[in-house]
């Protein structure tokens, strides 16, 4: 069968190659076709769109790009047209995919929808679009299966698919030195900093972090640098204090960490998967926060995924002007210590686990969506 399959972030393309890896072995037929990464195309999809192309973060940027995404749409559309899929599986990016999907439906094409969007946080009345629109959805959190029987919607929830990226993953790192040697570190215990994956987060996020790393000189701070971008996008913000930039090995870098400063979104759950402890952090255009705040922060206790998942503080949230450098360092201090605020951390990733199930999430969902699409044939 044919399947084309739209990623528009960096996440998605990760979410999106384990599920074309298991279709792969569940339909061996599958010819594979979209928009999505370098993860995707490693696993045989034919990639014509890069999410790199695609990353416009809040209101301001969106408004600013308009004529760019206008034409995305319009490529997309004849693309999939030109392909004639039996399925079309969208992989979060709900701007951009619910609209697709809308058309789809409308030209009759079967949507599969992966990764719900987060309509408990805001816009709940896009439920009525995702029931009208998709013939299956697929939710990766605990919540999101009662959210969605309140509103008479089936929806499927097999677990949340990091489970299978880190299960995948697991062992295959090496050894500390090895790191170390193969990206030019020193012996000094590693924090993490990973300021997010699109341009806008990284100019607003970086500077805050570098002054924090400069207050720490018996750590080295080493930041995850995001697939789709240049370094020299961090190294403009870098002066004095030239801190290295790894691309590609975020999980290795993880794996190697003592704590991690981290931009808000799936980067929290990586982080705690791997048992690090974090400063969660997010700050954006004042102009565009202040109406995330009015219409989605008034629905929500917190930003991040692993106190939303345990519905409860577990990590420390320093959002917008708490985001500085004072705060930062005696949040990352107290982590640093191996005392209790370390531990009751540890302890709380070890209730995420247990909240989010095993692995397989990938595999399963892929027999349910073949098996459906046998079904209608």
């Amino acid at each position: 069968m044919k399947y084309y399959v739209i990623a528009g972030e960096a996440s998605g393309d990760l979410h999106a190659s384990n599920l074309i890896r298991e279709l792969k072995k569940e339909d061996t037929t599958a010819q594979i076709r979209g928009w999505g990464g370098d993860l995707m195309q490693a696993q045989g999809a034919d990639v014509v769109r890069h999410f790199r192309d695609l990353a416009f973060m809040g209101y301001t940027d969106v408004l600013l790009n308009i004529c760019t995404i206008l034409r995305n749409f319009k490529f997309c559309k004849k693309d999939i047209m030109d392909f004639k899929p039996d399925a079309l599986i969208l992989v979060d990016y709900p701007g951009f995919n619910l609209r697709i999907a809308r058309w789809a439906k409308e030209k009759k094409l079967k949507v599969i929808y992966y990764i719900s969007p987060t309509v408990w946080a805001w816009k709940e009345k896009r439920v009525e679009n995702i029931r009208r629109d998709t013939d299956r959805l697929f939710t990766i959190l605990p919540f999101e299966k009662p959210f969605y029987a309140k509103h008479n919607i089936e929806v499927e929830y097999e677990g949340h698919p990091l489970l299978d990226a880190f299960e995948n993953n697991k062992g295959s790192y090496g050894s500390r030195e090895d790191f170390i040697s193969e990206n030019k570190l020193d012996n000094r215990e590693i924090i993490a900093v990973l300021p997010g994956s699109r341009k806008a987060e990284i100019n607003y996020m970086l500077p805050e972090f570098l002054k924090t790393a400069a207050r720490f000189p018996n750590y080295q701070f080493v930041i995850a640098g995001a697939p789709s971008l240049d370094y020299s996008l961090y190294a403009k913000h870098m002066k004095d204090l030239q801190l290295k930039v790894i691309f590609g090995k975020t999980y290795a870098l993880l794996n190697f960490s003592k704590a991690g400063i981290i931009t808000s979104g799936t980067a929290t759950l990586e982080t705690a998967l791997f048992n690090v402890p974090q400063v969660v952090c997010y700050k954006g255009n004042p102009i565009s926060f202040a109406i995330v705040k009015s219409m989605v922060m008034k629905n929500l206790k917190y930003i991040s995924l692993v106190n939303l998942i345990l519905d409860k503080p577990i990590l420390t949230e320093l959002i917008q002007e708490k985001m500085n450098v004072d705060n930062i360092e005696k949040e990352l201090s107290a982590l640093l210590d191996e005392g209790k605020e370390r531990t009751r951390l540890l302890n709380g990733y070890q209730d995420v686990r247990t909240v989010l199930g095993g692995g397989g999430v990938s595999s399963r969902i892929v027999r349910k969506i073949v098996n459906l699409l046998q079904r209608k044939n």
